[in-house]
């Protein structure tokens, strides 16, 4: 007879999906935010009469319910003009994981898009002219009004040309009986800035600032929530110490509900039948693992290589805030590639990713001079903890070997 390997197997939660950071939750759940979401609503307003609503740009650090607020707000928007006869369509479009203005519209036109209609939109094959003019074809045929929330606007690799082409539509006829409004949403508080004036002129946004909550915030938040866990699993300093290693990090509820969630993953692991607070301090490694690997795993396998060698060389030194030079990581990248049996890019290619990797704030660069007659090098040194880095490299490397091939 075969073992039964689930036999035996408890857990401490009642329902973990309420963790998750893109769980949508009632009101009663989203701490702080009512300012915001009333100015939401004032700019969305118009939607509501099936006029068109104003464009919003939603500024601040990750985890201060940008995202959520936006997918709240829509929601509610999208009953409410049900009273008025007035359907509204929403599409959300996730910019850094479809990051080419081919791969958004193909999402936004399909969320438009509905069971029978006449259009087609394949995930492929479509020219972008024709797949916005396909997009347009989806709203116009199912909705009076369509809000597109574009998050985390700044990962997207045409962002001046997506805003341009979808705050335009209606100014260039592409719309006739229908709406659109945009909801783009940054982490970036300088992000206006890369903005073309063109694209500024046409978006004519009004902006919406996400402020870092308060530790005694973070702290409602997961108060809000403890019911994915089991009654009486808790113990009591287990949700104060999670928001207090949450506030340490700009006031993140992402990271707070990340190290909650692992914490419970690590009492299961452990058979323990509750959540102490040896495991929120092992969840905390969890996380911080976790999120670099989340940062990490976006990127080709090359850039990713040329980071696990700046994080080899960054924990051989005395301390992990001694610099690298571009040159050492570069020769150890070689042997790692050589390793590898993998074609190693020109030093060139390699100076390219290291300033991608910097723009996606992985590491910071710094020009140093180098000693007389050898004039300047390029100093590298890591945001996270080097054996963090590398943890989170590895992790990825097992799961990349888990996959089928």
């Amino acid at each position: 007879m075969s073992r039964n390997f689930f036999d035996g197997l408890n857990s401490v939660f009642a329902n973990k999906d309420i963790l998750q950071i893109d769980y949508v939750v009632d009101e009663s759940r989203i701490i702080g935010r009512d300012d915001q979401l009333e100015a939401l609503a004032q700019s969305l307003q118009p939607a509501l009469e099936g006029s068109k609503p104003n464009n919003c740009l939603l500024f601040g650090k990750p985890g201060t319910g940008k995202s959520l607020c936006a997918k709240f707000i829509t929601k509610q928007l999208q009953r409410e003009a049900t009273a008025n006869d007035v359907s509204i369509g929403r599409a959300y479009v996730d910019c850094a994981q479809s990051n080419t203005e081919t791969g958004a519209i193909t999402e936004i036109g399909q969320m438009f898009n509905t069971d029978g209609s006449d259009v087609s939109i394949p995930d492929t094959g479509l020219a972008t002219n024709t797949v916005y003019n396909r997009a347009w074809d989806a709203l116009e045929e199912n909705h009076d009004v369509g809000i597109v929330i574009l998050d985390e606007i700044d990962k997207h690799r045409d962002y001046n040309s997506l805003l341009m082409q979808l705050s335009r539509a209606g100014e260039a006829n592409k719309l006739n009986s229908s709406s659109l409004g945009i909801i783009a949403i940054s982490n970036k508080p300088r992000f206006k800035d890369k903005l073309q004036e063109r694209t500024l002129s046409s978006l004519n946004e009004r902006g919406h600032i996400f402020p870092p909550y308060e530790p005694a915030q973070l702290e409602q938040i997961l108060n809000a929530r403890k019911d994915a866990y089991k009654d009486g699993v808790l113990e009591s300093d287990v949700i104060p110490l999670a928001a207090a290693k949450a506030g340490s990090r700009h006031g993140d509820a992402r990271k707070a509900m990340d190290i909650f969630r692992y914490a419970g993953e690590v009492a299961n692991k452990a058979g323990s039948d509750t959540v102490k607070r040896s495991h929120v301090e092992q969840g905390f490694e969890e996380a911080e693992v976790e999120e670099i690997l989340q940062i990490i795993s976006r990127l080709p396998p090359h850039s990713r290589l040329v980071i696990q060698s700046v994080a080899a060389l960054s924990a051989d030194r005395d301390t992990t805030a001694d610099p690298v030079t571009t040159t050492e990581a570069y020769e150890l990248y070689q042997r790692k590639c050589n390793f590898d049996a993998t074609d190693a890019l020109s030093e060139r290619r390699v100076r390219d990713l290291l300033k991608e990797a910097e723009f996606l704030e992985i590491l910071s660069r710094k020009r140093k001079p180098a000693g007389h007659a050898l004039g300047s090098e390029t100093q590298i040194t890591l945001i996270d903890d080097p054996e963090k880095v590398l943890r989170a490299t590895k992790k990825l490397d097992e799961r990349s070997d888990d996959q089928p091939a």
